[in-house]
């Protein structure tokens, strides 16, 4: 149960004048023909702060936006107007906009629009935002991490530490009788250090959060954990040679390489792609996408994981959906006006960078699910390959599913056993291709710290992503070695 006393409904009803009366008055304006569907969504948000560099915290931030976006919908053709102003008479003003761009596009006839089923969720209750630790707290933090990543050893010459938090109040209104409120707790401790030594200069960082409490840091010292472990991998890469490159097996570590499932196959499964024919998995359902060896997950209902909601920007409360079950797809990520066009379920997954952004299709917390094989088995079985434990960034086209991975930290395999470190390796592959080459899955399944970031059409939603260790045969590495 949400311990903490602010209730959404009361919230705007308060602060701003928006009884549900007056909600209830600009619904019923915002529809007639053509329009068939229409919804409100404010939003209040405290956002803060803190940045630590050569031992001093050098920027510190807070800041309180607000606003209401209103979509109004006929068919396929969506009117969306926002305002950082919450007033009843800008409310309406929105909503006699996104009226009239709706109406543009004419139509023919309502479409079906399914109700969202099933209870809100209960999956960060907290006794106090993370914004509201007091200053000495934060900075406290932040030097603490400072201190314990340069005693790890002298060759850490540099230590930059960040803390940020957020608490987000929103309402979801929606012309068919819905009124939805969420309390969104958000936190990332982030810690980079760089390591000198025989002329070499290199980086390590880690961090992690999720939707809770400022002493979620301070539990068992994670902080202290994340700040070795950021020195720990900027002087493993003093100690890297240069990745090869090459057809090779690669072996991906549990927990944060499962951004290459969220980038590779993730997005190619979100509805919006798929009803415009523009994935790679259109029309797919029901074929094997993959091996037998993988079922993916998107699951928003994992406890206090960072991309999870109790409802998504919708007022939709978030699920399970089994995206891929033994290799075979099984669905994609709805939004509501996909679902209503492609005649399919709901699933929590519409979501929105803030007010002014119009929800869409995203991922929530992204999974392969776990197999049997012990990945000691997995890295024994390897004669020559990539050990890649974790990754800087990549990039995928949504059409083709061709995607490019940088790994941060990863080793080379001989003979079964992990070997040197290697630096400038990249993963190059396709999608839809990737998941039918692996052939093992590991027993060890693991989800991300909690720093993930999705971008997508200009917005940016946190996200959750996870895997086990999996052996992939014939992928392509580009390395940076001489031949």
């Amino acid at each position: 149960m949400d311990r903490h006393p602010v209730k959404p409904q009361h919230f705007f009803e308060d602060r701003f004048g928006l009884s549900p009366q007056k909600i209830g008055r600009v619904l019923g304006n915002l529809l007639g023909k053509p329009v068939d569907y229409g919804d409100l969504y404010f939003e209040y948000r405290v956002s803060e702060g803190f940045a630590l560099e050569e031992g001093q915290v050098k920027r510190a931030t807070r800041n309180i936006t607000q606003g209401v976006g209103v979509r109004a919908t006929a068919e396929e053709k969506t009117g969306y107007a926002f305002s950082d102003e919450i007033t009843v008479e800008r409310v309406e003003l929105a909503a006699r906009t996104a009226r009239a761009i709706a109406e543009r596009a004419g139509g023919t006839g309502p479409v079906p629009v399914a109700l969202p089923g099933g209870r809100p969720h209960s999956l960060y209750p907290i006794a106090r935002p993370p914004t509201e630790a007091s200053l000495p707290e934060k900075l406290s933090l932040l030097e603490q991490v400072d201190r314990v990543a340069r005693s790890v050893d002298p060759r850490v010459t540099q230590v930059m530490a960040s803390f940020t938090a957020e608490h987000k109040i929103v309402l979801v209104a929606t012309a068919d009788g819905l009124a939805v409120g969420d309390i969104q707790p958000l936190t990332r401790l982030q810690v980079t250090c760089i390591a000198e030594a025989g002329g070499r200069r290199e980086i390590g960082s880690f961090g992690g959060g999720g939707r809770a409490e400022f002493g979620f840091f301070l539990e068992g010292e994670r902080f202290a954990r994340y700040a070795r472990e950021a020195a720990r991998q900027a002087l493993l890469n003093l100690e890297a040679v240069e990745a090869p490159a090459g057809t090779f097996t690669v072996v991906l570590g549990p927990g944060w390489p499962g951004i290459v499932l969220h980038e590779a196959v993730g997005h190619g499964l979100e509805a919006d792609f798929n009803r415009k024919g523009t994935s790679a998995f259109t029309g797919r359902i029901g074929e094997r996408v993959a091996s037998p060896l993988c079922t993916v997950v998107d699951d928003g209902t994992l406890p206090g994981r960072r991309g999870s909601l109790n409802v998504d920007d919708e007022g939709t409360p978030t699920s399970r959906t089994v995206l891929i079950e033994n290799g075979i797809l099984r669905g994609y990520l709805q939004d509501r006006l996909n679902a209503a066009l492609m005649r399919m379920p709901l699933t929590g997954n519409g979501r929105r960078e803030s007010y002014a952004h119009i929800p869409m299709p995203r991922m929530t917390n992204t999974f392969m699910l776990a197999g049997t094989t012990p990945p000691e088995e997995i890295l024994r079985s390897v004669k020559h390959g990539l050990y890649a434990v974790s990754f800087g960034g990549g990039q995928v086209d949504i059409t083709s599913g061709k995607f490019v991975f940088s790994a941060s930290e990863a080793y080379l395999i001989e003979d079964g056993r992990i070997t040197v470190p290697v630096k400038g390796a990249t993963l190059i592959g396709n999608g839809p291709d990737v998941l039918t080459r692996v052939t093992m899955v590991g027993n060890d399944l693991a989800l991300d710290e909690g720093i993930g970031t999705c971008g997508k059409d200009g917005q940016s939603v946190p996200v959750g992503v996870g895997l086990p260790t999996i052996r992939i045969d014939g992928i392509t590495v580009g390395g940076t070695a001489a031949r």
